[in-house]
């Protein structure tokens, strides 16, 4: 059987951070796309063990969400898909001996251009809502851990994220208290 290749995989300025996108073969009945594939993914060197999916749902524009990571030993990588609306996805380079150590990388994830963020252990995440009524699905390769859970303010000036949307239009109360960077 042939050995096709479904997606392309897009380096970022980040090691280790990737943009995903499904090659989708249509006709006129509408489309097919490979949205994961052990062998794709591991050809690339990227995570292909997935313990948990998870479904976030977010009612209103300008909602703003992370940024989040775990610690070790239940760090984790993710898989981020946007399956209706947009979001303003990011992240940040929390790994201490890394070249983009606090360094950001953010893209646009929709549900129209059907682009995936592969985000690696070490790297804290959250998005920004850009239509009423988004949804997002992503998987990751560890079990949540509350003991293991840190956290980075959405608009830490040390970081410089461009966000969209500057003032975020709501926030979890944990959000709002996640500390600076130093």
């Amino acid at each position: 059987m042939e050995d096709l290749e479904l997606m392309k995989f897009q380096s970022t300025p980040l090691e280790g951070l990737f943009l995903i996108e499904p090659e989708p073969r249509a006709d006129d009945r509408g489309f097919f796309a490979r949205v994961f594939c052990v062998e794709e993914f591991a050809r690339h060197g990227l995570c292909t063990s997935w313990l948990q999916a998870n479904i976030a749902q977010s009612k209103s524009k300008g909602i703003t969400r992370g940024m989040h990571y775990q610690h070790s030993p239940h760090a984790e990588n993710k898989l981020v898909r946007c399956t209706k609306g947009s979001v303003f996805d990011a992240v940040i380079d929390m790994r201490p001996d890394s070249n983009t150590f606090k360094q950001w990388f953010g893209a646009e994830l929709s549900e129209s251009n059907q682009t995936m963020l592969y985000v690696p252990e070490g790297f804290a995440h959250g998005y920004q809502v850009l239509e009423d009524e988004t949804q997002l699905h992503y998987m990751v390769s560890a079990l949540y851990a509350p003991q293991s859970e840190a956290g980075v303010r959405w608009d830490d000036p040390a970081v410089g994220i461009d966000w969209p949307i500057k003032e975020a239009v709501q926030l979890s109360d944990k959000d709002e208290q996640w500390s600076l960077l130093v």
